[in-house]
């Protein structure tokens, strides 16, 4: 009785998360197809940085925590999720697209998928459910396995990415049939909406050699290297703003000031918003300046870093795919082709989910390079560190490891 009232729970998380993703992705192609048409508008990107921020710091409470907050409250089970959160993350990315932050969009999926669900446990409960504190952890994890799956379309992917997320070095399989079930049905329902997903070449069948492996394990390393710096300098400018500037609104105002000059001194809008035409180039085997994993490293974490919201997993996939396809041909491999292996290999360093993300590479890309897609995720898992892009993870490895 008990799984079949988690499965139907996870069901309808899957359906809230779907028709959530739904709505932000046609929000967000608004935004960035307005910000295209109209590329005057970034001039006012420090303002909505300051709204951004005021509205956080006026209404957010406990809502700005985050990912973080989700995460820690899958661990501790101390507080609610606040349902402000959805529109709050809704809102704010869309704004920080619209006017040209560089961020992405995982981390509003995830917020939207894990407010919803416990939204609806609180509801539940007011009507006399009881939700007991292990299955509200369930709950919890569904909404990000929805959200994380419905956005990208790739259900395999964001069914893992829950289990791996909370704890680095350990799978957390307690929930895997309510992640499994709103996985499924959130990619269901965002495509019944009618909202498609971007389509990628199919990498070949691609035979395990010698050399080929020892070069995806050394693009795989600096993959990691690049997320260990994204991540360091992302914390580094979060740091340094809170501590310097107590008023939390003006730090995305300065942050927006510093894009639009980033902006001038590179020539290029190029690192702005999602980037999607650099990742799509490099995957399909189009010249993209090879120090381009450079510019969206800085633009991403002075964005994010400063306090405009958003996620990081597309702006880490434009790192890896540029920086795959720059390497690709320094070793002498197709660039088209290490670029779409190294597309998931910085996320996979950056949130220590290298599971996730090397199925995540054969949804997006086919089964033909299936093991490079995982030797190369757990290379750049390997080589980035212990600090990942969330901070409330645990680290559950071996003290000798």
């Amino acid at each position: 009785m008990r799984l079949l009232k988690l499965a139907f729970l996870s069901a309808i998380i899957g359906v809230l998360a779907g028709t959530a993703s739904a709505l932000f992705l046609v929000a967000l192609a608004w935004a960035t197809d307005f910000r295209v048409a109209h590329p005057d508008i970034i001039v006012a990107l420090p303002f909505a940085g300051f709204a951004i921020g005021w509205m956080y710091h006026r209404f957010g409470r406990a809502a700005a925590g985050g990912n973080t907050l989700i995460i820690a409250q899958i661990h501790s089970n101390n507080a609610p999720i606040p349902a402000r959160m959805t529109p709050m993350i809704l809102v704010g990315t869309v704004v920080t697209h619209l006017f040209g932050g560089s961020a992405g969009r995982e981390g509003t999926a995830i917020q939207m998928g894990a407010s919803l669900a416990d939204t609806l446990r609180r509801l539940l409960e007011r009507i006399g459910l009881t939700i007991a504190p292990d299955e509200r952890r369930w709950l919890l994890l569904a909404g990000m396995s929805g959200g994380f799956a419905s956005v990208f379309g790739t259900p395999a992917a964001g069914f893992v990415f829950a289990l791996e997320v909370p704890r680095v070095g350990r799978i957390d399989t307690d929930g895997i049939a309510p992640c499994l079930i709103a996985a499924c049905v959130g990619d269901v329902v965002t495509r019944a909406w009618g909202v498609g997903h971007a389509h990628y070449p199919a990498l070949p069948v691609t035979p395990i050699d010698a050399g080929l492996l020892i070069n995806v394990v050394l693009v795989g390393a600096a993959c990691g290297l690049v997320a260990r710096a994204f991540v360091a300098l992302t914390d580094a400018i979060r740091h340094q703003l809170r501590t310097r500037i107590p008023y939390p609104p003006l730090r995305p105002l300065i942050g927006g000031v510093i894009v639009l000059l980033m902006v001038a001194l590179a020539g290029t809008r190029d690192y702005l918003g999602l980037s999607l035409p650099l990742l799509q180039a490099s995957v399909s085997g189009v010249d993209v300046p090879p120090l381009a994993f450079a510019g969206k490293l800085a633009f991403t974490a002075v964005t994010l870093g400063s306090g405009f919201v958003g996620g990081e997993v597309t702006p880490l996939f434009v790192m890896g795919s540029t920086l795959g396809h720059a390497l690709g041909g320094i070793v002498g491999v197709d660039p088209a082709f290490m670029a779409a292996l190294a597309l998931v290999a910085v996320f996979a360093g950056a949130s220590k989910t290298p599971l996730a993300c090397a199925i995540m590479g054969v949804e997006l890309f086919g089964g033909g390079a299936a093991i490079y897609s995982m030797v190369i995720c757990v290379a750049a898992y390997l080589a980035a560190g212990r600090r990942g892009i969330y901070a409330s993870q645990r680290i559950e490895l071996r003290q000798d490891d």
